[in-house]
C-alpha cells in the first residue's frame, strides 16, 4: 500500500467505519425489533435466537477465510464484494415471507458482513502504521460501535413503531451504496506479499464446530439433551480434529502459533467474554422491557440511551488510553463495570427498580465502550503486518462467536426457565441464572485483563510476531522493504 497524506488516511478510515456502522447497527436494531418479529412471525423463543445468531454463527465461520482471502487477492476487492452481498442480504430480508426465509437472508447478509469488518480493520491497520495513531484510529473504529448502539434502538424503535420491522433492513442500502463508491474512488487495493493457500478441510471443521455447538445449546431445552446430544458430539470432534491437523499444515486457516503470544490469547477469550455479556444483556433487556413492563420499540429503545450513549463516549477515550498506556487500564476498567453491571440484576433484581436499571444500563455501556479498543488493538499491533487480515479476523471471530453463544446460553436459560408461562409472571426469576452468566462474563474480562497485559505476556507476544515472520520478511525487513507501503 502506498504512503497516504494524513487526510486520505483519515478518509480510508471513514469509509471503513461505514461498513462497521452498518454491520453493528444490524445487531442493535434487530434486538429493538425482536417482539415484533416474534408478533407477526408466530416465533418462539429459539426462534428469535436463530434470527441473530444464524448471523453471528455465518459471521463466526467465514470470518478467517476472508480475512486470509483478504490478505491473498486484495483488501479492496473482497471488501467491495462484501458491501454488494450484504446489500442484497439486507434487501431480502426485508422481504421474507416467514421465520424460516428471514433466518436463510440474514446467513446471506452475514456472508457479506464477514468480507467488511476484519478487511476493514486490516486496511485500518496497513494504512496507519504508527502505534499511536493506529490506537486512536481503532478508538474511533470502537466510537463507531457506540454510535451504532446509541442510534440503533431509537431508529429501529422510530422504523418499528411507523413503518414495521421490515423497514429496519432498508437503512442498511444507501450507506452500504455510499460506502461502495467511496471506496472504489479513494481506498487504495493491498495484500500480503506472500499469498497463502486456501484450507478447506479447516474451514469446513469450523463450520461444524461453530454450527453444531450454537444447534445444541439453542435446541436444547424445546428437544431435550439426547436430541442434541450427537451435536455435541460433533462439535467436541471437529474441535479435536482441528486442533490436530491445523498445526500439520504450511499455511493454516488458524495459525495456532498465534496463541503463544499471552496478550494475543488473551484478547481472543477477553472478546468472547465481553461479547457473550453483550449479545446476553441486549437479548434480555429488549425482551424484559418489551414483554414484561410492555413499552412500545421506540419507547425500549429510549430506556436503552444510558447502555448506548457511555459506549460512544468511552471508547475514543479508550483509544487514546490504549495509545498512551497501553490495554491494561482500559481492560481493567472495562471488566470492573461490566461485572458491577450484571451484579445489579443478578443480586439485585435491577429490573424492577428504575434507579438500579439506569445504573446497571450505564455501567455496562461504560464497560463495553472501554473494552473494545484494547481487543483489536492487542491482537493486531502484536502480530507480523503481513498477517494483519488474519489476526484481525481472528479477532473479529471471537467477537460474533462470543456472541452467538452470549444469545444460545442465555436465550436458552430464559426459555427453560419461563417454560409455557408468559414473560410477564416469569421473566425475572427465569432471567437471574442468566444474569450470573453475564456476571462471570465480566468477571473473566477483569482477570484476563490484569494477568496478560504486563511485561512477561508482552515479552511472549514479540517473541510469537518473531517466529511468525518468514526468513523473506525477515530479510525484507532489514532492508525496508516489509509494510506494504
Amino acid at each position: 500500500m502506498p504512503e497516504l497524506t494524513a487526510r486520505r488516511r483519515m478518509l480510508v478510515l471513514a469509509i471503513c467505519c461505514m461498513s462497521l456502522l452498518i454491520v453493528s447497527l444490524d445487531v442493535t436494531v434487530l434486538n429493538v425489533a425482536l417482539p415484533s418479529m416474534q408478533r407477526e412471525l408466530h416465533a418462539s423463543t429459539s426462534g428469535l435466537q436463530w434470527t441473530i445468531d444464524a448471523y453471528t454463527l455465518v459471521l463466526a465461520s467465514l470470518l478467517m477465510l476472508a480475512g486470509s482471502t483478504a490478505d491473498r487477492i486484495g483488501r479492496k476487492r473482497v471488501f467491495l464484494a462484501g458491501l454488494v452481498v450484504f446489500g442484497v442480504g439486507s434487501l431480502l430480508c426485508s422481504l421474507a415471507p416467514n421465520l424460516d426465509a428471514l433466518i436463510a437472508f440474514r446467513m446471506i447478509q452475514a456472508v457479506g458482513g464477514s468480507m467488511l469488518n476484519p478487511v476493514a480493520m486490516s486496511i485500518i491497520t496497513n494504512t496507519f502504521t504508527d502505534p499511536r495513531e493506529r490506537a486512536r484510529a481503532i478508538g474511533v473504529w470502537g466510537a463507531v460501535v457506540g454510535i451504532s448502539m446509541a442510534a440503533g434502538p431509537l431508529v429501529g424503535g422510530l422504523l418499528v413503531d411507523s413503518v414495521g420491522w421490515r423497514s429496519i433492513f432498508w437503512i442498511n442500502l444507501p450507506v452500504a451504496l455510499a460506502a461502495l463508491l467511496l471506496t472504489l474512488r479513494h481506498v487504495p487495493e493491498s495484500r500480503a506479499p506472500r499469498a497463502r493457500r486456501p484450507d478447506p478441510v479447516g474451514q469446513a471443521l469450523v463450520i461444524a464446530l461453530f454450527g453444531s455447538l450454537t444447534y445444541a445449546i439453542i435446541e436444547a431445552p424445546d428437544k431435550g439433551l439426547t436430541t442434541v446430544l450427537p451435536f455435541g458430539t460433533v462439535a467436541l470432534a471437529a474441535l479435536i480434529a482441528l486442533l490436530w491437523y491445523e498445526p500439520r499444515r504450511d499455511e493454516p486457516l488458524i495459525d495456532l502459533r498465534f496463541f503463544r503470544s499471552v496478550p494475543f490469547s488473551g484478547a481472543t477469550v477477553i472478546a468472547i467474554a465481553a461479547f457473550a455479556g453483550l449479545g446476553g444483556f441486549l437479548f434480555l433487556s429488549t425482551l424484559y422491557l418489551q414483554n414484561v413492563r410492555g413499552l412500545d420499540a421506540l419507547h425500549a429503545g429510549l430506556w436503552m440511551l444510558p447502555l448506548a450513549v457511555p459506549t460512544f463516549l468511552f471508547a475514543p477515550v479508550s483509544g487514546r488510553l490504549v495509545g498512551s498506556r497501553g490495554p491494561r487500564p482500559s481492560l481493567l476498567i472495562a471488566g470492573t463495570a461490566m461485572t458491577a453491571s450484571a451484579l445489579l440484576f443478578a443480586a439485585f433484581d435491577a429490573e424492577t427498580n428504575d434507579v438500579l436499571l439506569m445504573l446497571g444500563y450505564a455501567l455496562f455501556g461504560i464497560g463495553f465502550g472501554f473494552v473494545n479498543a484494547p481487543i483489536t488493538n492487542t491482537a493486531v499491533s502484536g502480530m507480523p503486518r503481513t498477517q494483519a487480515g488474519v489476526a484481525a479476523a481472528v479477532a473479529s471471530t471471537s467477537r460474533q462467536l462470543g456472541q452467538t453463544l452470549g444469545v444460545a446460553v442465555v436465550g436458552a436459560i430464559l426459555a427453560s426457565g419461563v417454560g409455557a408461562s408468559s414473560y410477564r409472571d416469569t421473566f425475572v426469576a427465569a432471567a437471574n441464572p442468566g444474569w450470573w452468566i453475564l456476571t462471570g462474563c465480566g468477571v473473566l474480562v477483569l482477570v484476563l485483563g490484569a494477568l496478560t497485559s504486563g511485561r512477561w505476556a508482552r515479552g511472549t507476544a514479540e517473541r510469537t510476531a518473531r517466529r511468525l515472520e518468514s526468513p523473506e520478511v525477515r530479510e525484507a525487513a532489514s532492508v525496508g522493504g516489509i509494510g506494504g507501503r
